[in-house]
């Protein structure tokens, strides 16, 4: 088979790790018919049927599934190459991508990423908001702000700080409920929490509330739009305090308990950390994430 031909392998890895020709296409990007004619081209070329196709859609072979972890591992090596070559360019120039998740996006990084374009104008910036994880490793973004210590190999980590967070309701809201006490249990008040994501009702649990996500009387998973439901009076929920705080429409609550502080690292592949123009950005996306982080005072509760 002629190697060359990387794009019959890229193809292959799409349907056999989605598991049909149309979730192939939306992964890859390809239009469904070119992944079947590469899928035909790559059986041709090998003299072996990959795929068995049914009516729910198709399903590895034998020979297709010994072939797998070896199409994987040509993946990882060309990526890995792709990597190593990027990181060899020495110009202060050219595209950082960076991503983050919706609510650092809109609330944390744009002032940032203004004063970046100011002192590094040759640089061009690219952000990626979303709350799903962005592979470094694959390139799907250079830099990664993330609110958890990112564990996977070759990846470069820096913990920049910690954002205090606070627990807020909106003043029309408090109105037309009456305001708690430190001593009130915040399960008496209708709270706003996430849907999927468990990540608020752990936070609760371990500060001694014993909540589920039934307990929720509003639920969304865009955090983003989760503040906009507080704001507008859906109930009590969370935020940074240095967001919260600067919001006329919302009051900080007090219940008597220390709220965990959300920490903040960038990550990038090791190799292309090295790239001036990556390097150069880390380090001013830092600079602006630690005046942020020193900017906030402490969460009510906290002592």
């Amino acid at each position: 088979m002629d190697l060359a031909n990387w794009s019959l392998i890229q193809s292959f890895l799409a349907v056999a790790e989605t598991g049909s020709l149309s979730a192939g296409a939306r992964a890859s990007g390809q239009s469904q018919p070119t992944l079947g004619r590469h899928i035909q081209a790559l059986e041709q070329t090998l003299g072996a049927m990959l795929f068995d196709r049914h009516a729910r859609g198709l399903s590895l072979s034998e020979t297709g599934g010994q072939m797998l972890p070896m199409a994987q591992a040509m993946r990882d090596a060309m990526n890995q190459i792709m990597l190593t070559a990027a990181g060899r360019s020495q110009a202060l120039e050219g595209t950082v991508r960076i991503t983050a998740s919706l609510f650092a996006s809109h609330h944390l990084l744009p002032p940032i990423l203004a004063h970046i374009r100011k002192v590094e104008p040759a640089i061009t910036l690219e952000l990626a908001p979303s709350d799903t994880t962005e592979n470094l490793l694959f390139r799907e973004a250079d830099i990664a702000v993330r609110m958890y210590r990112p564990e996977q190999l070759d990846i470069v980590t820096r913990h920049i700080g910690d954002l205090s967070m606070g627990i807020f309701a909106a003043r029309s809201y408090l109105k037309r409920v009456g305001y708690p006490q430190p001593s009130s249990d915040i399960r008496a008040f209708d709270l706003v929490g996430f849907d999927r994501n468990d990540m608020i009702t752990h936070s609760m649990n371990a500060m001694g509330w014993a909540i589920t996500r039934d307990d929720f009387a509003v639920r969304c998973d865009n955090q983003t739009t989760y503040w906009e439901l507080v704001r507008a009076g859906c109930g009590i929920g969370f935020s940074q305090t240095s967001i919260g705080r600067d919001d006329p429409q919302v009051e900080e609550l007090d219940f008597g308990v220390a709220i965990p502080p959300l920490p903040v690292w960038l990550a990038a592949h090791e190799a292309m950390r090295q790239m001036p123009r990556i390097r150069r950005v880390w380090d001013l996306l830092a600079d602006g994430l630690m005046r942020a982080v020193a900017t906030q005072g402490p969460a009510r509760g906290s002592g």
